[in-house]
């Protein structure tokens, strides 16, 4: 059985008041772990977008950061990658986690 996909973004310290940054760097970090997943299950975008409901273009948000997702998209997400998904926020980073469920 293969790891879980973990990613971190860490906030600088000259940042961390910042709002905009903290959550621009949560959601690279969710779209990095979302990346790595659906490659270690080798899908497409189209198929990771048939398998939530939503559209390519929102797929392509996700993945590149552009979006924070609410917790509903998250479930979604991680259903459709077959996985748990944790989410560690703390005042200097941001983890995130897919793992596989096992056989």
């Amino acid at each position: 059985m293969s790891a879980g996909h973990h990613t971190s973004w860490k906030i600088p310290e000259a940042h961390r008041a910042d709002p905009a940054y903290v959550e621009a760097g949560a959601a690279i970090a969710l779209g990095q772990a979302v990346y790595d997943r659906r490659m270690a299950l080798e899908i497409d975008q189209g198929t990771l977008a048939e398998r939530t409901g939503i559209s390519l273009a929102d797929i392509e948000r996700i993945e590149g950061g552009g979006t924070a997702p609410t917790f509903p998209l998250l479930r979604v997400l991680a259903a459709a990658l077959d996985a748990k998904l944790d989410v560690s926020v703390d005042v200097e980073d941001t983890r995130v986690a897919f793992t596989p469920h096992t056989a």
